[in-house]
């Protein structure tokens, strides 16, 4: 019996592997313009007609007609079948593969989704709104606003739901895409309103998901984003790559920035080799499609600021692990590149790109940031965080780098080398103290299937956060503790705000609590769940105490502490008859 994969599996799979890379392993490749020729491999030719396009993971035979994907290529190439020639490109590229379990509705999705946009789209041009001011007033034109179909979201409460249930959307599909959410009170409304809505496509085109920015100060948070579903990872798309991966490609580079605002104004400008990240830091999985759907040349251009630095440094490890050559500016004034076209124009943008540093250079820069090399002691500072900087470079580039350290300290070099195994050492110490530390937490974080329970209830209503709180009597694990203290910060919010937020601000929990609102069952009505999660935590207390008392009865001497044992036998009688109510309770609640 063939085996059927998930779409989503086979879209990662395509995207991480480079059909190049695979066809150039059998087929001699020349490059020929943004494209590359050989000989085609299913039939007979002396003249290469077959072309290969990177950019677009397609090959094509002008002699035969052959054409298609990797996936098709491997197939005609091995004579399998598409099981066959999926598996193995997984096996050779050690990619994990993911069985199809359900029937495939992401077509349905991306329709669903499609149509939002339009809803949005004509909210914003075909009705007066502060949607359309507030960006004429950020310098956007007509021409640009359509190209990347701004909407706008009004600030009633069901708009999109009423507009998408009269065509017959499935409201729980409303729900799973992020457009609307189900209120306490049992009905849906809008995810977003009052926003400037910005719409996501994958590299292919598809409306994958949603950004809207708050035009109120008072309406938080700024940004609000869809949440991930079957059509939409944040961590696997680029925001406007679908529209610059061409132009990318005949520049050779993409600049990558922060924010749709900086993508927009910067295209405006004329510069269409630009993308951003989905308001989360650079990951593999962006790095992989710029590698192998884009260019091999990337240009960061983040804020100026710390958290800009930062984000900055974390990139250029990640694209430099794919290949990737990186090259990093920062726009002067402490302005970010949306404020800085406006203000300079595309010229002095592109100057600024032309001057931008390498990445070895760039990382120097930052290790200067705050010191002053005429002071011998800030001097020796700049070479420990420089050279702690390039540690992970190739011996060839640590030693370029290490004699432009030595240039501006006048440190020598066998002095920096000793340093540098000296650092190398400690790493090395703290990497095994962070591994023994990271299995304690692993072990410490671990969440009970009552935890899960409680969570889950959270989700539903954060109301119950404090009655919770008083209810686990401070015997709760870290990551409930992380959404006792969210729910108290937005119970009083509309859920919508809840449900992004709690993501949002989780930090390394956030994975787990997605999983947790997709795989935990519970009551739907919150006061049935939450009395039925008190009675396990106080069942949990009993067994507790049970247990106390009976490694105390184990221990117990017969013949010296018999006024002890019965007073333990008394205690235990009652736990005992404490448990049984409660299960009594328990069962003619479910009745």
């Amino acid at each position: 019996m063939s085996i059927s994969y998930s779409p989503t599996s086979i879209d990662n799979l395509k995207d991480r592997v480079d059909i190049v890379d695979v066809i150039g392993q059998v087929v001699q490749l020349k490059r020929a313009g943004a494209n590359y020729k050989g000989l085609c491999p299913f039939h007979n030719e002396k003249t290469p007609s077959f072309s290969v396009s990177q950019s677009r993971q397609h090959f094509h035979c002008f002699g035969c007609g052959a054409k298609g994907d990797v996936i098709e290529f491997v197939m005609r190439y091995r004579n399998l079948s598409f099981p066959e020639a999926v598996e193995k490109l997984a096996e050779e590229h050690g990619i994990e593969m993911e069985v199809a379990r359900t029937v495939d509705n992401r077509k349905e999705y991306y329709e669903i989704n499609r149509m939002a946009a339009r809803f949005f789209y004509r909210s914003f041009t075909e009705v007066k709104n502060p949607g359309y001011p507030y960006m004429k007033n950020r310098g956007i034109s007509d021409q640009t606003l359509k190209r990347f179909g701004i909407g706008y979201a009004d600030r009633e409460w069901d708009s999109l739901y009423r507009h998408l249930h009269a065509q017959g959307i499935p409201d729980d599909k409303m729900e799973e895409l992020g457009l609307v959410s189900k209120g306490r009170n049992g009905k849906y409304y809008d995810k977003f309103r009052n926003r400037v809505i910005f719409p996501i496509f994958d590299i292919s085109g598809r409306v994958i998901g949603f950004g809207g920015r708050a035009i109120s100060p008072e309406d938080n948070p700024k940004y609000l984003n869809s949440p991930e579903s079957k059509v939409f990872r944040k961590k696997d798309n680029l925001y406007a790559l679908n529209f610059s991966r061409q132009d990318a490609g005949k520049a050779g580079y993409l600049i990558l920035v922060e924010g749709y605002m900086d993508v927009i104004s910067v295209y405006q400008a004329g510069i269409r080799n630009v993308a951003a990240s989905l308001g989360t830091a650079l990951t593999e999985q962006q790095a992989h499609l710029i590698h192998n759907r884009c260019c091999k040349d990337v240009v960061l251009s983040y804020d100026a600021d710390q958290a800009g630095r930062n984000a900055a440094l974390r990139g250029i490890e990640i694209l430099k692990k794919q290949g990737i050559r990186v090259r990093v500016l920062h726009v002067t004034d402490g302005k970010d590149p949306d404020e800085y076209i406006k203000q300079y124009g595309k010229d002095a943008f592109l100057k600024l790109v032309d001057s931008a540093l390498s990445y070895g250079d760039y990382k120097l820069a930052s290790a200067q940031i705050g010191l002053d090399l005429t002071d011998d002691e800030q001097k020796t500072e700049f070479a420990r965080r420089a050279l702690a900087m390039i540690a992970d470079m190739s011996p060839v580039e640590q030693s370029v780098y290490k004699d432009k350290i030595a240039e501006l300290t006048g440190i020598a070099v066998t002095a920096l080398d000793q340093e540098m195994s000296l650092q190398a050492s400690g790493r090395k110490e703290r990497r095994q103290t962070r591994r023994r530390d990271a299995e304690e937490e692993e072990s410490r974080t671990e969440v009970s299937p009552l935890e899960r329970s409680i969570i889950r209830l959270l989700m539903m209503d954060p109301s119950y956060g404090e009655k919770v709180r008083r209810g686990m009597l401070g015997r709760f694990g870290p990551v409930l503790q992380k959404v006792i203290l969210l729910a108290a910060k937005y119970q009083d919010q509309p859920d919508y705000v809840w449900n992004e937020a709690l993501i949002d601000e989780a930090d390394e929990y956030a994975e787990l609590l997605m999983q947790i609102r997709r795989d935990t069952n519970i009551d739907p009505d919150p006061k049935v769940a939450f009395d039925k999660c008190m009675r396990d935590v106080q069942q949990q207390e009993l067994v507790r105490q049970e247990g106390q008392i009976r490694h105390l009865l184990d221990r117990s001497d017969e013949e010296e502490d018999q006024e002890a044992i019965r007073e333990l036998m008394e205690r235990l009688k009652i736990i005992q008859r404490k448990r049984k109510t409660l299960l009594f309770e328990e069962n003619e609640g479910d009745e």
